[in-house]
This record gives C-alpha cells, sequence and structure tokens, in this order.
C-alpha cells in the first residue's frame, strides 16, 4: 500500500512537472513570437517613408505632400530685412548709452534698469544678426564682445539721440545724468515702438513667424520699460 501512494506521488508531481515545463515552453515561445512581432514592425516603420502633411487655409483641407519635399524659409520682404538692419543700429546706441552708468551714477534704480536694458538688447542684436546671416543678408557690424556703436558714424533712427545728445550725456554725473539718461533712453525706446509700427504697417513685412514674434516682443517689452523710467523720472526733484 505504501509503495503503490508513493508511486503514485511521484507519478503526479512527474505529470505536474511535465505540464509546467509544457506551460513555460508555450509561454516562452509565444513571447518570442510577440517580440519577433515587434522588431519586424519596427522595421518596416523605420523603412517607411516620411510623411509630409501641409495645414490647409482656415476651412481647408491638409494636402499630403512627397516624401522628397523640403522645408524652405519663408519669403522675406525688403523693410523685414531694413527694420533688422536698422534695429541693430539703434540698439547699439542704447547699449552705448548704458555703458555710461557705472561711471556717472550711483543711482541703484537707474543702475538696475541699465544692466536690463543692456542684456536684453545685446541678445536682440545677437538674434538679428544670425537671423539675417541665415538668410544670406549682410549682418551688422555690431556685435557683442566687441560692439561698435559710434553714434557719430550712423543714420540716425526714430527717437535715436544725436551727437549733441550723446555729447551733452557723456558730460555730467550724479542726478543729472540720471534724468538725462532716463529722458534719453525714453525717446529712444518710443522711436523703437514707431519702427516695430513701421514695419507691420508696411504690406508684405512680418511675415515671417521669427521676425514677428520678435518685433512684438521689442514693442511689449519697450513699453514696459518706458513704464519704468517714467516711474523713475516721476521720483526726481
Amino acid at each position: 500500500m505504501e509503495t503503490f501512494l508513493f508511486d503514485f506521488r511521484v507519478q503526479r508531481r512527474s505529470v505536474i512537472t511535465d505540464t509546467m515545463s509544457r506551460i513555460g515552453f508555450t509561454a516562452a515561445a509565444t513571447l518570442i513570437f510577440f517580440l519577433s512581432l515587434s522588431v519586424d514592425a519596427q522595421e518596416v516603420d523605420s523603412r517607411a517613408k516620411p510623411v509630409v502633411v501641409q495645414p490647409g487655409a482656415p476651412g481647408q483641407p491638409t494636402r499630403t505632400l512627397p516624401a522628397s519635399t523640403k522645408g524652405m524659409l519663408p519669403p522675406r520682404s525688403p523693410k523685414e530685412v531694413e527694420f533688422m538692419q536698422g534695429m541693430i543700429t539703434h540698439h547699439a546706441q542704447a547699449v552705448e548709452m548704458t555703458d555710461l552708468i557705472e561711471s556717472r551714477t550711483q543711482n541703484r534704480d537707474i543702475r538696475l534698469i541699465g544692466t536690463r536694458i543692456s542684456k536684453s538688447q545685446l541678445d536682440e542684436i545677437e538674434f538679428m544678426n544670425r537671423w539675417l546671416d541665415i538668410r544670406g543678408e549682410r549682418p551688422s557690424a555690431t556685435k557683442s564682445g566687441g560692439h561698435d556703436h559710434g553714434s557719430g558714424n550712423h543714420k540716425l533712427m526714430p527717437g535715436m539721440l544725436s551727437p549733441q545728445q550723446m555729447d551733452a550725456l557723456k558730460k555730467v554725473e550724479g542726478a543729472e545724468f540720471d534724468h538725462l539718461f532716463l529722458t534719453g533712453m525714453i525717446q529712444h525706446h518710443e522711436g523703437a515702438l514707431v519702427m516695430v509700427k513701421d514695419l507691420f504697417d508696411t504690406a508684405g513685412a512680418g511675415q515671417d513667424a521669427e521676425l514677428f514674434n520678435f518685433a512684438s516682443d521689442v514693442d511689449s517689452g519697450q513699453r514696459a520699460e518706458i513704464r519704468s523710467m517714467q516711474t523713475l523720472l516721476g521720483k526726481k526733484p
């Protein structure tokens, strides 16, 4: 009796082990099958050509373009090039004005706003030079890291200080410098707003997405700085 029970248990254990082995083999085979399908699908996807879709105008369907279609920069108008080149020169004079602050005033508010104006306009000069260079246009020679902002050697853009105004600013210090700097920079910023408006008022100009965003940022940023400088002028006796 005991021998029979032992044989039965051994046989049952053998059946269970064999069954589990079969289940394990089947699961492994199934896993390998699905993995091979996934790899095959990835290989097919990698061989597939990219789909180029052109969004339609409002109310119009999209179009599927040939896979060989290459991206192109939007056409630019002469006004856009003129705006960028002129704004580089315009920004350069603002940086020249802020360069005078350190040696001519200890006013903390003037130093703070001067630092902000200098940094933002130097960054924008770099952007404008790149924009022109990518499009095969002549970038300005005025670049950060060795800028040439001689105010008497270039055409005056709207709002730019005349050589006489710049000379007057260089000759004063303290509260007098603070006043001339603020009034001069407000004049300068208002000229930049005129340049942006002139760009957008020109038919066919301002359509480039990068230029549109940049000009819009110039407009909003300089309006905010004008308000800040007007507030500082109100603090002066």
